[in-house]
């Protein structure tokens, strides 16, 4: 008989090289990781992994595990689902991934209503950036994302995740409050690109968003803040020294001697929305999730 976990295991080890890494992930030792590999071996009658330096690689056989168990993880998940009645109570754990601001934003908020409304559904969070969120959702190692991208920067799912948007949030130029456009009612990004800038860093779906904003301009604006954090922008708008281009999503109260004005052509906007894996769309907590996000 073959058993899933080990399957897992060989899946994890594809994904990440090396069963240190397939480990962490997991939330198991290496010498776990690697009995039940051997284990599989053993059922299997093949050798499913060579050392390559510190890591390790997939044999022909190991490969075809791959290809297939990850066929096989979506059947049994995608019957799991079935299986249950669609007036089952949602009941277990359910691991969400969201973005920083839909942490601050969102996540406090649907973690009460589950609490209230489904005692028997445990909810566990982890912050990730929204490419990443997707990736892991895809993995299997996350149930469910919350994740964003702003208009005009993509973000691509693979065909096995399935999606719907919740709302659209939408960013705003912070300006020091003397500033001689902070009284404006909106501003353009010509009207703001000779401002010294603080942005997250490169490789962040926001940063991509602030190149795209600017993409019309004869120049980039200058940016001499790279800040992962939105609080940490404020403050350096705060002291005079930067503007930030920040979301409204889990903003919360702006510093002293800071004003937030819109922006127009374009409206920076992000469309935030809810993945999860295609074979779960019939799991109990997996519409639990859905129902308390549409209605909040």
């Amino acid at each position: 008989m073959i058993d899933l976990f080990a399957v897992d295991a060989l899946l994890a080890i594809a994904r990440t090289g090396t069963v240190h890494a397939a480990s962490a992930e997991l939330g198991f030792t290496p010498s776990a990781v690697s009995q039940q590999i051997k284990r599989l071996e053993r059922d299997l009658g093949a050798r499913l992994l060579d050392r390559a330096g510190r890591g390790v690689v997939l044999t022909a056989a190991g490969r075809r595990v791959v290809d297939e168990g990850a066929l096989l993880r979506e059947q049994v998940e995608s019957l799991r689902s079935r299986l249950h009645d669609a007036q089952a109570r949602p009941t277990g754990t359910i691991r969400l991934g969201a973005f920083a601001t839909a942490v601050r934003g969102i996540v406090p908020g649907l973690v009460l209503r589950v609490r209230d409304q489904h005692p028997d559904l445990r909810v566990t969070v982890q912050e990730l950036d929204p490419w990443n969120a997707v990736d892991a959702v895809a993995a299997g190692t996350l149930d469910v994302a919350i994740v964003h991208h702003w208009e005009g920067v993509g973000l691509a799912l693979p065909p096995s995740l399935r999606s719907e948007e919740l709302f659209r949030d939408v960013a705003d130029v912070l300006l020091p409050a003397d500033d001689p456009l902070a009284g404006a009612t909106a501003v353009t990004p010509a009207d703001i690109r000779d401002r010294t800038w603080a942005s997250t860093p490169d490789g962040t779906i926001c940063y991509e968003w602030f190149c795209h904003m600017f993409r019309g301009e004869p120049s980039p604006p200058r940016i001499d803040y790279w800040c992962l954090e939105f609080a940490s922008q404020g403050e350096l708008v705060a002291a005079g020294v930067a503007v930030a281009l920040v979301p409204r999503l889990g903003r919360g109260r702006l510093p002293d001697g800071v004003v937030a004005v819109p922006v127009h052509d374009p409206v920076p906007t992000r469309p935030v929305t809810l993945v999860w894996r295609a074979t779960m769309t019939e799991a109990p907590a997996i519409r639990a999730l859905r129902e308390l996000l549409d209605a909040r």
